[in-house]
Order: structure tokens, then C-alpha cells, then sequence
């Protein structure tokens, strides 16, 4: 889907300024609203213009909004620019607010609301990892194997083969 003007060009389902829809909206191609929807809308990419109203619960993969936005959100990218009104909830892996340009200057207006960015937390998993002890230095480090020593050579003596401790230089090499 290529975009112009911050629209997209293919085919995409259009609420267009003066239109208001109530109900169910379900599409497998971008939504833009520059109306107003109420209710319940799914979609990959939904685009609300600054003239455009979303009032519902809304599920899709990406949700960019100029304009106003209420209700319930999920998706994977957030865009926010306009007005969110109160007791709006927005579930989100990213969210990304820009100001816009008012009368008064720039702003982005929130209403009373929830935002839950990122994944959501997991405790089990949390606690095991608070649990689980640190591994120790010398684990982190990739095993050196030995190189084999003179005839008659002993397990200490192959000891003293693996690498030096860190700091030290190792010892020359026979050449």
C-alpha cells in the first residue's frame, strides 16, 4: 500500500467527511475514517483524519489517528496525534504521539485514560529469572581444549596448557 498525503492510494475502505457509521465494521483492507465510526472495527491499518471520529472497540495491526479516538484499542503501532478522549484504553506494543498545531500553539489532548505499551508482563517468568543465579564468570567464557604435551606429561602438567589467567601474557609459543 503506497501512500499520498498521508492516505493510502490501493484499495482501502473509506469513511468519508459527513458519513456516520454504527455498528459492526470488519475489513481486510486499510480503513480510513474522515467521518464517524461507532462500534466495533477490525482491519489491518485503520487512519483516522483530522476530521474523523472512532468510537468503539478497535483491533487492528497498526492505528494512526489525527483526529479523535475513543474506547478500546488494540494493536501493534499507535500513532497519536489528535484528541484521546476519556476513558479511552490503548493497548500497544509501540506508541508514538506527535504534537499537532492549535490555535494556542502544540498539543496533543488526553482525556482520562490507559495506556499499556510493550508486552504484557509475565510473573512466572519474572520470578524464575529473580531466582536464578547468576552464572559465574568463568562459565561465559568458551572452554579452551588443552594442547597436547610431551610424552609422559601428566594431567597437571596439561593444566598448565590451557589459557593463562586474564591479564597475563600467555607464555611464547615453541616454535
Amino acid at each position: 500500500m503506497s501512500e499520498k498525503n498521508g492516505l493510502p492510494t490501493g484499495k482501502h475502505t473509506l469513511v468519508e467527511e459527513g458519513t456516520e457509521f454504527k455498528g459492526t465494521m470488519s475489513s481486510s483492507c486499510p480503513i480510513v475514517v474522515m467521518g464517524k465510526v461507532e462500534g466495533d472495527i477490525t482491519g489491518p491499518v485503520i487512519h483516522v483524519t483530522p476530521s474523523g471520529v472512532v468510537s468503539g472497540v478497535v483491533k487492528v495491526k497498526q492505528l494512526r489517528s489525527d483526529g479523535e479516538l475513543a474506547g478500546e484499542v488494540e494493536a501493534d503501532t499507535v500513532e497519536i496525534s489528535g484528541r484521546v478522549r476519556d476513558r479511552t484504553v490503548i493497548r500497544a506494543r509501540s506508541l508514538e504521539v506527535s504534537l499537532s498545531t492549535t490555535k494556542g500553539g502544540m498539543q496533543v489532548v488526553f482525556g482520562e485514560c490507559e495506556l499499556a505499551v510493550g508486552d504484557e508482563p509475565n510473573k512466572e517468568a519474572a520470578v524464575a529469572a529473580a531466582l536464578t543465579p547468576p552464572a559465574p564468570a568463568d562459565a561465559a567464557k568458551p572452554a579452551v581444549a588443552a594442547k597436547p604435551g610431551p610424552a609422559g606429561a601428566d594431567a597437571d602438567d596439561a593444566s598448565k596448557l590451557r589459557r593463562p589467567p586474564p591479564g597475563t601474557q600467555p607464555p611464547p609459543s615453541p616454535t
